[in-house]
């Protein structure tokens, strides 16, 4: 179990570097094209404006292409408004969809945590284990055990280094525990069990990546045969029993209605919560809490300069009869945008596609 928590810094590191060259490879294709349609913007300006200067037959054909362009730019404006339109609609209903999906996950939570409480206050544990980390080791945490590498807590190494006749079931019973809590910074449980219409994500996130829950896979399947003297489930109250295959069924009837109250069952309720609900979890918890797609505003900086560049700037040319250098403004505006969404338009939508 050491030499796992040992290999977890190189393997966040590793993760890490991945990462930020993942990030500083995109950087690169969405600053490459902006410098390029920078510099033909800037070049189409004083191309444009140096030609008008010397042709006044030039600047007469830019004046009847104005009605053409500001055509062009509001047909192509006015399909981007539909499109975001009807997108802002159809991210409205999917929230709603997630918020109900949402609601039933925690639910299912609720009720797992309900049977963990059970499981914690039963006299299933050996004598001493409850008040030995209870007492012993008040203001310590699961999460503070798995990241004991981090130094941050001087109490979870005190605990490694620790050997009591509990046959290593003290790490259970603080994995148990840690799904009692709602917030990822406390540190013992204070009076009832908190039930929170939304479970935060930071909570969930430490569940996630400590994989709580699965210990009861391990302790209860993988190596029952090891701790079976150590936990003894028939220890829990009958009623309770009762009252876990109860949840248990509410949480999922198909996965758990052929079950009776066994280690089998525990061990198949671990790894269902662990590998099925918490992930779902916080999947919808990111989805509720995610912000408006790249592509929506990306699609929206591009109207609005369509708009200002390709519609009002020629109309306004036209009603009050400004300087020519107005319709080269626009013209190389219109141009560059254009440049740039050919040179990138494919890198958004394979971003959208793979997130």
């Amino acid at each position: 179990m050491l030499n796992e928590w040992f290999e977890h810094p190189l393997l966040c590191f590793s993760r890490c570097l991945y990462m930020r060259n993942k990030s500083i490879y995109k950087d690169l294709f969405t600053i490459i094209p902006l410098v390029f349609s920078g510099i033909l913007c800037i070049g189409l300006i004083f191309l444009l404006h140096q030609k008008t200067s010397n042709s006044p037959d030039f600047s007469q054909q830019l004046s009847e292409l104005s009605n053409v362009f500001i055509s062009i730019s509001g047909f192509l404006s006015a399909i981007i408004m539909v499109y975001l339109a009807s997108s802002v609609i159809g991210l409205k209903a999917k929230g709603g969809s997630a918020m109900d999906e949402l609601s039933k996950i925690t639910q299912k939570m609720h009720n797992f945590r309900t049977i963990v409480e059970l499981l914690m206050n039963s006299k299933m544990w050996l004598p001493g284990l409850k008040e030995y980390i209870d007492d012993e080791f008040a203001g310590l945490t699961f999460f503070d055990v798995k990241e004991f590498y981090k130094g941050k807590s001087k109490l979870a190494i005190e605990f490694l280094q620790e050997h009591q006749n509990y046959a290593d079931t003290e790490t259970l019973y603080l994995e148990l525990k840690s799904l009692l809590m709602t917030n990822p910074k406390d540190k013992k449980i204070v009076g009832d069990i908190s039930y929170p219409s939304i479970y935060s994500k930071e909570m969930v996130g430490k569940w996630l990546e400590h994989k709580c829950g699965s210990g009861l896979w391990y302790y209860f399947g993988y190596k029952f045969g090891a701790y079976k003297e150590a936990l003894d489930i028939e220890a829990v109250f009958e009623r309770h029993q009762d009252k876990i295959m109860m949840l248990a069924n509410t949480i999922d009837s198909e996965e758990f209605e052929d079950s009776s109250f066994n280690e089998v069952f525990l061990s198949k309720l671990g790894e269902y919560m662990s590998k099925e609900v918490m992930p779902k979890l916080y999947q919808y918890q990111i989805n509720m809490g995610s912000k408006i797609p790249k592509i929506i505003n990306y699609l929206y900086i591009i109207f609005l300069f369509l708009v200002l560049f390709g519609v009002l700037l020629p109309l306004l040319y036209l009603l009050f009869n400004l300087p020519i250098f107005t319709l080269v403004l626009s013209f190389a505006f219109v141009v560059s945008v254009i440049f740039y969404i050919a040179t990138t338009f494919y890198q958004f939508l394979n971003d959208e596609i793979n997130k």
